[in-house]
């Protein structure tokens, strides 16, 4: 993973521990003081949000105890690696769209940071400048153009 992409985790981990936990902790001693507990749907909740919780931060602590930093600007451009910033062109319409190529944790596909896990990260890795690339996308199969590979 990215230097940022382990920074971006401990700060889950971090507010899971520290106003998370804390708020369900507070929720579920609130419920509990309102009575019989089989028939009480607030008290039911917290606990099954509690345990989303804690499967989330043993989940993070799992990650962050065997995750390893990766230097971005040692990768190289001759080809489509993890980092990767890549512009590519749809075949079928001309638009150009630019995606950088991430693990799985530190995807935002608001801005076009997919995971190489992805049909489209998985159809780019390892393809070239001025290669032509198939993705079988649950929309259907588009048809990409590498015109650009970058870190910056």
């Amino acid at each position: 993973m990215s230097r940022e992409g382990i920074e971006k985790l401990k700060r889950e981990l971090k507010r899971l521990k520290f106003e998370e936990r804390p708020k369900i902790v507070a929720e579920i001693k609130r419920a509990r003081e309102l009575g019989d507990l089989s028939e009480n749907a607030e008290y039911h909740a917290a606990k099954e949000t509690q345990t989303h919780i804690e499967m989330k931060l043993a989940d993070l602590e799992f990650k962050l105890a065997r995750v390893h930093p990766v230097d971005v600007d040692d990768i190289p451009t001759d080809k489509v690696y993890l980092f990767a910033k890549v512009k590519v062109k749809d075949q079928k319409t001309g638009e150009e769209m630019l995606y950088t190529v991430v693990p799985p944790d530190e995807v935002d596909v608001y801005n076009n940071i997919i995971s190489v896990k992805s049909p489209i990260g998985a159809a780019l890795l390892g393809k070239a400048v001025g290669d032509a690339v198939e993705v079988k996308a649950p929309a259907g199969i588009i048809n990409y153009e590498i015109l650009e590979i970058s870190r910056d």
